[in-house]
């Protein structure tokens, strides 16, 4: 079934006009930016060729620095490198007990909503960090396609309750991104792999990511998905995989005789974006 436009009388568009749009994923460890180009999806990249992000943003008193860059100060600096933020979209402390965040953030006072954080350039939100990165996925993303985005489909966990996917939307427009649709990253995955051209049946989509876990039951039906289920934990992933490991190399240490020592909090450079 083909997609077509309806506009108001008066409102047509020009039928010559062309509109530069991109899909966003966000993700807790990378981040990526992609778009159809010449009938064929292209994950865009930056000057050095290099397609992922790590998510992470580095503040100091007079700079911001986001991605490659940023993971380098990840030992020196922890509490001024801000990695796995998107944990943190639209929570506060007390809904914090499922990730190790007291392991990698200093927490600045807050007034019980979302939670804040201390860094050498001043207390920042989740969303500002967020907003950083999707400033430079945007950069990223005018610069190849030609001009500034007309908008952008952002991925989201299916678990992402509606604080985390305002927060979401907030982040985009701080960087100054019209945001088309919020799209779940199962049903992503699922028009990613093709399942949309043609295949029918029930299918299970399990999205592990650095920090969010999803499982979704589709039925797809003449390229219709309808979600018939959706589960999952937004405080579970690699992070905590990361975290778990690290916790029984020390205890392991101590069992056979060495000195606990604190440990810079590593970051997940796991091959994913979610």
């Amino acid at each position: 079934m083909a997609l077509i436009q309806i506009t108001e009388p008066g409102q047509a568009l020009d039928p010559h006009q062309r509109k530069r749009a991109a899909g966003i994923d966000l993700g807790t460890t990378n981040s990526l930016i992609a778009a159809v180009r010449s009938g064929q999806v292209e994950v865009l990249k930056d000057l050095s060729g290099v397609s992922m992000l790590p998510s992470v943003v580095h503040y100091s008193s007079t700079n911001v620095t986001v991605g490659t860059e940023a993971l380098s100060f990840s030992a020196s600096e922890p509490f001024n490198t801000i990695a796995s933020a998107k944990r943190l979209l639209g929570r506060g402390r007390a809904d914090l007990d499922d990730v190790p965040a007291d392991q990698r953030y200093d927490f600045a006072p807050d007034d019980g909503g979302m939670v804040r954080l201390q860094t050498a350039a001043g207390v920042i939100s989740p969303v500002q960090v967020s907003a950083e990165i999707l400033k430079v996925l945007s950069d990223r993303g005018a610069a190849t396609l030609g001009g500034p985005l007309d908008g952008v489909v952002i991925t989201v966990p299916a678990y992402f309750d509606d604080a985390q996917r305002q927060a979401t939307r907030d982040a985009a427009a701080i960087a100054g991104l019209n945001v088309l649709r919020l799209l779940n990253e199962p049903t992503a995955a699922a028009v990613a792999y093709g399942l949309d051209s043609g295949d029918e049946g029930l299918v299970v989509i399990f999205d592990l990511g650095g920090g969010t876990f999803d499982v979704s039951l589709l039925r797809l039906s003449r390229g219709v998905f309808e979600v018939l289920a959706t589960g999952g934990n937004s405080g579970l992933g690699g992070d905590d995989f990361d975290a778990l490991v690290a916790e029984l190399v020390l205890e392991k240490a101590q069992s056979d005789g060495g000195s606990r020592r604190l440990i810079a909090p590593a970051v997940n450079d796991g091959g994913e974006a979610g």
